[in-house]
């Protein structure tokens, strides 16, 4: 039996062992991801199936998506107090599991996802608040913990554990829903993420931290970080917080990298929810066939693209990979939407759809690595927490604009656009890392 005092010969502790740390940064974003792929493809192909308008769907989106957008509230607090016997990050993550996993219950609350489809917003909204705090909390702890020589690679059992997730979530539950109903797969979710808490619960980051918090003040302060250049005090000040985050983030480097990520993002976002819509409503595609092709061939390309996408961001450097990925998506987009026409062969649009799923795991491997190196000591996990804030808004104002940009053009029309916000965000990061 694992006992909660501190032992140094703890098997479960992340900074003694590289297997444990891509083993639980994985699973700790596949339980992110099974929520999103529940939430923002499971049920948005079936709201669109059943003739919900697509303006009302881009809104659901943006509602669930938008505590993801402010993430970068949690990251002073957390860089702030990051003092316990359990861990500098352990407690912000398992505290946050909970509470996703008590507000997820909320959904099952909803009898009738097709006309309570705001209540359905709002309920997943909360889950998304605490779900929110919980990446924030569990990428301050993946600098905290990675070495910079393995950030490559355990980025890309990261983004592999997302992707599988949202896969599992799109496919497994689009089947749990048709066949029984929206209540059995709410609860499914909700037991999938209580296994998974209770999982975290036994993992330390460093051998000698606690499994239960203690009172003892003198045993807590041990475990207080001292932050670079800070010597003299225990913790940081939230002055000196902002100032250096307000540094990191505004330096013209970051500016411009971090604007073209975020470009990127919204490109591969506007055209993916176009071209779920145009398969359905135009083409006559069932919810469940879109849904299950994005949970299993799309996830297994999305997982092989991350997981060997870290190792050559490690072999080449993610710079130079980054440049390679916005090329590659520029092409793909332009190239496929001047094509439209033949997307009514159902093999041209399988393999066009399998293929978006390649765009987001390559720019994650390539751009993660890329935004952590920008962030500056002392407040790594609360700029990496803000870039990834913008990343997660940028999901959702494609998804809302997509909505409706329906209502007036066609999706060829929105992924042309796309294909050009892709191609301008390459050329400004390429410049960008060529001259600073």
């Amino acid at each position: 039996m694992l006992s909660s005092l501190p032992s140094l010969s703890y098997p479960l502790a992340l900074s003694r062992s590289r297997p444990l740390r891509y083993g639980v940064f994985f699973y700790l974003y596949v339980m992110q991801g099974i929520p999103a792929g529940f939430s923002l493809t499971a049920l948005t192909n079936y709201l669109t199936a059943e003739g919900v308008n697509p303006a009302t769907i881009g809104s659901f989106t943006a509602i669930v998506g938008l505590p993801w957008a402010f993430q970068f509230v949690w990251g002073p607090l957390i860089d702030r107090y990051q003092h316990s016997a359990m861990g500098r990050r352990k407690p912000w993550v398992v505290g946050a599991q909970l509470l996703a996993f008590v507000a997820s219950l909320g959904v099952l609350f909803v009898h009738n996802p097709l006309t309570q489809v705001a209540t359905l917003a709002w309920f997943f909204f909360g889950h998304s608040v605490f779900a929110a705090i919980q990446d924030a909390s569990v990428d301050a702890m993946a600098i905290s913990t990675i070495p910079e020589n393995e950030r490559g690679r355990v980025n890309a059992f990261m983004r592999a554990g997302f992707l599988i997730g949202t896969g599992v979530g799109a496919a497994v539950f689009s089947q749990l829903l048709r066949n029984y109903g929206f209540f059995n797969a709410a609860l499914t979710q909700s037991l999938c993420l209580l296994t998974l808490t209770v999982l975290t619960f036994f993992i330390r980051e460093r051998p000698e931290d606690r499994l239960l918090p203690s009172f003892n003040h003198r045993e807590t302060a041990l475990n207080r970080p001292i932050p670079l250049q800070r010597t003299q005090q225990t913790d940081p000040s939230f002055q000196w917080l902002f100032t250096e985050l307000f540094k990191g983030l505004f330096s013209k480097r970051s500016l411009f990298l971090f604007g073209s990520v975020v470009a990127a993002y919204v490109s591969i976002s506007l055209f993916l929810r176009a071209y779920n819509y145009h398969l359905i409503q135009k083409l006559g595609w069932a919810d469940t066939s879109v849904s299950l092709l994005t949970g299993t061939y799309g996830m297994i390309v999305a997982t092989i693209v991350a997981l060997t996408g870290g190792f050559i961001a490690d072999r080449i450097g993610p710079r130079r990979l980054l440049v390679i990925v916005l090329s590659l998506v520029a092409v793909y987009l332009l190239t496929f939407s001047a094509l439209s026409s033949l997307w009514i062969r159902r093999d041209v649009a399988q393999v066009g759809l399998v293929a978006l799923y390649f765009m987001d795991p390559s720019i994650s491997i390539a751009a993660m690595p890329v935004l952590m190196l920008l962030c500056r000591k002392g407040v790594e996990g609360s700029q990496f927490t803000t870039y990834m804030a913008f990343i997660n808004l940028s999901d959702i104002a494609g998804s809302f604009l997509a909505g409706h940009a329906l209502s007036y053009v066609q999706a060829p029309t929105i992924g042309l656009f796309a294909g050009g916000l892709a191609a301008v965000a390459m050329i400004v990061t390429w410049f960008t890392l060529r001259h600073t």
